[in-house]
């Protein structure tokens, strides 16, 4: 599967050529009625997953509030998931980049949750501000 994404002259992936529209070749883990799970293909850490809107949006503000909801859904359902198989999970990030300022480069709405375990980093102090590393301790 090509995770390239494909951009449009307003930067944004052409639902024709959009990895996470090509339902067929993803490996859905979960679904509901509006979005889908699957592992990231690029994991941050054992078990890092996507939370995906089944209908072709650009980011985390275009998505309707049916999808917002569905989506914290089945974040939950996946965090019990992962705790129930893995007692060495004792921590969760959740993050979505939006716009390629960002880091987005699927210019398609996805949310990870990346499970995370004592001593996986040697200061975790800051979280998700590491993606500003001059601002992760504070």
């Amino acid at each position: 599967m090509n995770c390239s994404p494909v951009l449009s002259e307003n930067n944004t992936t052409t639902k024709k050529h959009c990895v996470f529209c090509m339902t067929e070749q993803l490996n859905i883990l979960v679904e509901n009625k509006t979005v889908f799970a699957i592992r990231d293909r690029s994991p941050v850490s054992r078990g890092h997953m996507l939370v995906i809107p089944k209908r072709h949006c650009l980011d985390y503000f275009k998505m309707t509030r049916q999808e917002l909801c569905d989506s914290h859904k089945l974040i939950e359902i996946l965090k019990e998931k992962i705790l129930k198989t893995d007692t060495t999970v004792n921590g969760f990030n959740i993050g979505v980049n939006c716009g390629k300022t960002a880091g987005q480069t699927i210019f398609h709405t996805h949310i990870h949750l990346i499970p995370r375990r004592t001593n996986d980093t040697p200061n975790p102090r800051g979280g998700v501000r590491g993606v500003i590393p001059d601002k992760m301790n504070y």
